[in-house]
């Protein structure tokens, strides 16, 4: 997936874990930290989101926004948000569609085996609406909201 730097954020309306509906329009104006992710409740995935979590305060700092995207349903999402104590909203794309637009659905290499599916990426929505950074493919689930820190960090100081 070439990187998505400096264009705009493909619009999306996604209901989300809190019973509002979340779009590009609605978040215009604000810095928008936009996971992908492939499932609630699997070890990567918990890894990312308690990393969002413990980090959530210093995120919060720099004025952004964490919003977590997975195919899952809004029950699913609410037992992985009690579960782990999650203070964000997590969004439900169940026909991936949000997920083909940002290049995070697609061919992957899956314990060996060449599959189609979500692939763990993110995005950084800046206020302008623009993607300020983009990481295609993230290769570490449980290190990735620190580096998505320190961006925000540069990104705020800059």
């Amino acid at each position: 997936m070439n990187t998505l730097e400096g264009q705009p954020a493909p619009a999306f309306a996604l209901p989300g874990s809190d019973g509002r509906s979340y779009s590009t329009a609605g978040l215009r104006g604000q810095i928008v930290v936009l996971y992908f992710y492939p499932k609630d409740d699997t070890p990567g995935c918990t890894k990312e989101a308690c990393g969002f979590r413990d980090l959530n305060a210093e995120i919060a700092k720099t004025g952004a926004v964490v919003l977590g995207v997975s195919r899952d349903s809004h029950e699913s999402h609410q037992q992985f948000l009690g579960k782990y104590q999650l203070p964000f909203v997590l969004l439900t794309d169940a026909d991936t569609a949000v997920h083909r637009a940002y290049g995070a659905w697609g061919p992957k290499v899956s314990y060996g085996k060449e599959t189609e599916g979500v692939i763990r990426s993110t995005v950084i929505i800046g206020p302008d609406g623009k993607i300020s950074k983009h990481w295609p493919t993230v290769q570490d689930a449980g290190a990735h909201p620190a580096d998505v820190l320190a961006e925000l960090t540069k990104m705020v100081h800059a």
